[in-house]
């Protein structure tokens, strides 16, 4: 039977963002679709700053901005916001470079992809222990 998820709840939003993960890694290791693969994982990533916001008392915004996200994870854990800044900042932009026409496409770089998706991987990780499937919905937009 189909389960209704839950904006307000950080585990939906791991369970997205595994899902896209596990598609993502069979990508990477055929090495195929570079800049989808590049886009994709920034969205991953904000499903997973999201996550651990959510969890965190932040009430949900409609952003696809990591750098935004990974400031208002600053007020509230410095050290994951500090850890995560090189790869918020290597994949703020490729949201939208690899959907729409009219930007410059670079070379695939397959060893570097993999260690962003392994970064991310573990962000995740990290997200998903402090979550532990009992944290409650956040109510009262």
């Amino acid at each position: 039977m189909p389960r209704k998820t839950d904006s307000n709840n950080p585990g939906d939003w791991l369970t997205i963002a595994e899902s896209e993960l596990e598609a993502l890694q069979v990508l990477a290791e055929r090495e195929i679709s570079y800049d989808m693969c590049r886009g994709k994982l920034a969205e991953i990533l904000e499903k997973g700053l999201k996550a651990e916001l959510i969890r965190c008392g932040w009430f949900l915004e409609k952003t696809h901005d990591l750098e935004r996200l990974r400031k208002e994870l600053r007020t509230r854990d410095a050290e994951l916001a500090g850890s995560i800044q090189p790869l918020c900042t290597s994949l703020a932009e490729v949201y939208f470079t690899g959907r729409y026409p009219g930007f410059d496409l670079e070379d695939p770089d397959w060893p570097d992809f993999r260690a962003k998706l392994e970064q991310v991987t573990r962000l995740l990780e990290k997200v998903r222990t402090r979550v532990s499937g009992s944290c409650p919905p956040i109510t009262g937009h």
